[in-house]
């Protein structure tokens, strides 16, 4: 038997927020308490829990509420009868739904590994952990600390806000309510509430004191403002104008790379853009996101080979970004970010 003992190197703030996305997805399967356990020892500052409802109205972290990807629930013959196709932000997605299960249900599950093609390792942990409830993701950081000895922050992403509080179950009371019973319901807190919509943004901000995030696509619109008619894009919500109207609800913007740094026709990066400046005088924080390791999300230039699962330079494609002025960045592999971003000091 070998034993190993994992200790955090402390080190100094950078000043730039390197947040685990899902956890350290690269080197766990994504949003289970592992995920997040390992990117806390992987330096990250914060961790990220998507947030979706179950039938009981607990919320838990899964990416998505339709949840046949990323656990075994295909394997439950007692639950093959809850396999169903719904209209979820305009589009069929078939499968298994977090709303049709208690939690308790959801307890009978585990964790699998959502891209197995390009993260084999992951799938030794198939089976091992159960889907966390947010409460669980609160107490893992309130009783962690980072590598430069600060509390461990935590994002949490709504997800489906508009969808979720059609059926019934809306986010914003709940997370509002988990985040007081943990202490968290405050300006100080290290903690950051994110969406893709701008509404529950909106009332997020007269219920709570806690940080808010926008998080914007490098294509379409926020489903709030679809389904109500205005026909605003995530390419106007970023405009100058539209920067400065988010600074009055929300204090940071969250970018998909893209609209950060473009690629180009041959898929290499191409100039960045001015967003992040445009952010900034707005009196907005700035953020990207996803930067993986894997060949297959990285830039041409910057890829290691043609097998797409193989590790390409990441450091590279994160100098690129952080030579823009960008606050923070979402990684599923935190420990190679912040090594990154330490070695730009």
């Amino acid at each position: 038997m070998v034993v190993i003992d994992l200790e955090k190197q402390r080190t100094r703030d950078d000043g730039v927020t390197v947040v685990g996305h899902r956890g350290a997805s690269g080197d766990r399967p994504e949003h289970t308490l592992a995920a997040y356990e390992q990117a806390i020892l992987q330096c990250a500052d914060v961790i990220e829990p998507d947030v979706v409802p179950t039938k009981d109205g607990v919320l838990v972290a899964r990416h998505e509420n339709e949840i046949g990807g990323t656990t075994d629930v295909a394997d439950h013959p007692e639950f093959a009868d809850r396999r169903t196709t719904k209209t979820i932000d305009g589009r069929a997605v078939t499968g298994w739904f977090t709303e049709d299960f208690t939690l308790a249900e959801l307890r009978t599950l585990r964790a699998t590994e959502r891209l197995p093609e390009l993260r084999p390792g992951n799938t030794a942990y198939d089976g091992l952990y159960q889907v966390p409830t947010l409460d669980e993701v609160l107490d893992l950081a309130r009783h962690s600390e980072t590598c430069d000895g600060q509390p461990v922050g935590v994002a949490p992403e709504t997800k489906h806000p508009t969808y979720s509080a059609s059926i019934g179950l809306p986010l914003t009371g709940p997370l509002v309510a988990e985040l007081a019973a943990n202490g968290l319901d405050s300006r100080r807190a290290p903690v950051v509430v994110q969406s893709f919509e701008t509404t529950n943004l909106r009332e997020l901000d007269r219920r709570t004191d806690v940080r808010l995030a926008l998080n914007v696509s490098a294509s379409g619109a926020p489903y709030d403002l679809v389904a109500a008619g205005d026909p605003r894009t995530y390419a106007d919500l970023v405009t100058p104008r539209g920067l400065r109207d988010l600074a009055r609800y929300a204090d940071i913007v969250s970018l998909e790379k893209n609209v950060v740094v473009p690629r180009t026709a041959d898929g290499t990066l191409g100039e960045p853009t001015s967003v992040v400046r445009d952010a900034h005088r707005a009196g907005l924080e700035a953020y990207a996101w996803t930067f993986r390791a894997e060949n297959q999300f990285l830039p041409a230039e910057l890829r290691t080979s043609a097998d797409p699962a193989e590790r390409g330079d990441l450091a590279g494609e994160l100098d690129v970004f952080l030579d823009t002025g960008l606050d923070g960045v979402f990684s599923d592999q935190p420990g190679l970010a912040a090594d990154a971003v330490a070695a730009r000091r």
